[in-house]
């Protein structure tokens, strides 16, 4: 499960890191609380190098007769992406990488959900793996996106059973472009150190969107 993340950094460092030709909307702030239907940015590669794009999370298939869904499709299970027809042509042929700086999730505890902040040990930008399409209707285009989910790894299984997929950077061209199993093989449990914080409960609130969402307690 994935259902908040941050992106903590600037729109130059997302072009530098993630190697993109081009932003189609350049239009980018830090985001320290990022939630469900909030349009963020995605980097997608259609043939002409990597684009960075805003979508919005919660996939809309391409032949929904609405801009909506009657269930949630912010995340994608990594075992059944491949057959579920909300995700299959998207796994197919729309992959994206979904930049981070951390997730959370919450743990329960005598006093209530404790939020925890989950980043790469030492810090820094990740990629999610990720799954695009592109709707249009009478209310115009609307692009979106899904993060991929897979079983945690050990350091994450105390606090969830799962852990949204984060690729390593020498597999972005592959998630990106590549095809059947060399992509499916990526669908894995992180497996590198990572850091468990526990943050300030501020960022329960999906309308807090600052710096105190990573308030440490």
């Amino acid at each position: 499960m994935c259902g908040r993340y941050n992106l903590v950094t600037d729109a130059q460092a997302l072009v530098d890191f993630f190697d993109v030709a081009m932003a189609i909307d350049p239009v980018f702030v830090p985001r320290y609380n990022i939630a469900p239907t909030q349009f963020v940015p995605i980097v997608r590669d259609q043939g002409r190098g990597r684009d960075l794009l805003n979508a919005r999370w919660g996939l809309v298939p391409h032949w929904s007769r609405e801009g909506e869904t009657k269930y949630s499709t912010i995340n994608a299970r990594a075992e059944t992406v491949a057959e579920k027809p909300t995700y299959r042509a998207s796994f197919r042929h729309r992959r994206c990488l979904v930049p981070a700086t951390g997730f959370y999730e919450w743990k329960a505890g005598d006093n209530g959900k404790q939020p925890y902040q989950i980043t790469l040990a030492g810090g820094g930008l990740l990629a999610f793996a990720g799954l695009w399409d592109r709707w249009i209707g009478q209310e115009g285009e609307l692009f979106s996106f899904s993060i991929v989910v897979t079983a945690a790894d050990a350091s994450m299984q105390g606090l969830h059973e799962r852990m949204p997929v984060m690729l390593e950077p020498k597999d972005y061209s592959t998630w990106l472009t590549g095809s059947g199993d060399v992509v499916s093989s990526l669908l894995r449990p992180h497996g590198q150190n990572l850091e468990l914080r526990p943050v300030s409960r501020y960022v329960n609130s999906p309308a807090h969107d600052d710096p105190r969402c990573l308030d440490p307690v």
